[in-house]
């Protein structure tokens, strides 16, 4: 069964942003957990896999980190801590 590529439109932005307190903290929230999703593929290639965690959500090969990064937040996977913690 194939599924339809939804891009950045899924999930919508007004959802992402009941989840924080900025879109600006949205950009950075969602790039850096973006970048740990790349780094735990990067990783999975050479075979170490115990520095990163993987997407919390169902994925495919072809998803990008960023895009599986906005469905976790905005599927509660992920919690945000304050920069201090």
């Amino acid at each position: 069964m194939a599924t339809e590529n939804k891009g950045i439109i899924d999930p919508p932005i007004d959802e992402l942003l009941d989840r924080v307190d900025s879109k600006y903290q949205l950009v950075i929230y969602g790039s850096k957990r973006a970048r740990q999703i790349n780094d735990y593929y990067t990783d999975l290639q050479e075979g170490s896999l115990f520095d990163n965690v993987g997407p919390l959500v169902d994925s495919a090969v072809e998803d990008k980190p960023l895009s599986i990064a906005l469905r976790e937040i905005h599927q509660d996977k992920l919690r945000l801590r304050p920069a201090g913690e």
